[in-house]
């Protein structure tokens, strides 16, 4: 497979700094020569992002932080995911905050209308960002950013790219999610969202859960862009991230759902964000990344 790597250093959607070196810490951790041992070509390894860095920004919006450059920032990635989806080619985004998922959905779904094929994602994250300026408590718009490729939110972020919404919230799945906002789930719950909360794992076990994802986007979609916040997992496992909520994902537990996507062969995007190595123990997070990212792309353990 030709995988097409972006790099999209940008922390501008979250309060604590640091995500901007998550893309270096896992290209660091061996992703490259992780993708050369499974037999893909790195057809490119670039960023197509190109703004100022934060600290030489000004903060307009309190409601929405650094709208401007992540908007920017974003349409630029849309713009390289587009072209490369199009082209029959895999993408693989590395944030960065979450906030980059508003380009890597906005690109998917204009080569998805070119192609005629439904979109489909799955967003493993603790959080739902599905706020708006409205309901966000911080103003951060990594907290904003699903809702928005949902239609949900201000033009600015909904109408990126292209006008309109991106992805049906009918064909959003989570997995994951501990730590959503009360006005959130509200949004989540009218939407039409499908959610598995740590507590459905609880219940149910996570063979069960796993089984159920594949069976939501099997005969819905005809592609899946999968979205994977670092967060999602216990930090005892994965303590480089921004926020870190514990009672999250084992280490196991998230192989295992990568490795169940990959066996779906509808997976044809992803972007895997929100690594800080600031906060990381010896790049234990971007290691993670990497083998998540080998599962998703064919590794097996035998």
């Amino acid at each position: 497979m030709n995988i097409h790597v972006l790099e999209m250093p940008l922390d501008f959607g979250a309060s604590r700094h640091g995500s901007d070196m998550g893309p270096s810490a896992i290209r660091l951790a061996g992703l490259r020569e992780t993708l050369q041992r499974l037999g893909h070509t790195t057809a490119q390894y670039f960023s197509p992002m190109n703004v100022d860095p934060q600290e030489y920004q000004t903060l307009i919006n309190q409601k929405a932080k650094y709208l401007r450059p992540i908007s920017s920032a974003c349409t630029q990635l849309a713009e390289a995911v587009d072209n490369i989806a199009s082209s029959g080619e895999f993408p693989l985004i590395l944030g960065g905050d979450h906030s980059v998922v508003l380009g890597s959905l906005a690109g998917m779904s204009a080569a998805c209308r070119k192609s005629g094929k439904s979109l489909g994602v799955l967003y493993v994250d603790a959080h739902g960002d599905f706020n708006t300026c409205d309901t966000s408590p911080s103003g951060n718009i990594h907290g904003m950013c699903l809702s928005a490729s949902c239609g949900v939110g201000i033009p600015e972020l909904t109408n990126l790219y292209f006008d309109g919404v991106k992805v049906d919230p009918k064909n959003v799945c989570y997995v994951g999610l501990r730590d959503i906002d009360a006005e959130e789930r509200n949004l989540m719950k009218a939407a039409g969202v499908t959610a598995f909360t740590m507590t459905d794992i609880d219940r149910q076990g996570f063979n069960t859960v796993v089984r159920q994802v594949v069976e939501f986007f099997t005969g819905r979609v005809d592609q899946i862009h999968l979205s994977f916040d670092l967060d999602a997992i216990d930090p005892q496992w994965a303590p480089g991230v921004g926020i870190q909520v514990p009672g999250g994902l084992t280490s196991r537990e998230a192989l295992f759902l990568m490795e169940e996507m990959s066996c779906t062969g509808l997976v044809k995007s992803a972007d895997f964000v929100e690594v800080n190595p600031s906060c990381d123990v010896q790049n234990k997070t971007a290691r993670m990344a990497v083998a998540l990212i080998a599962r998703l792309l064919g590794d097996r353990l035998y």
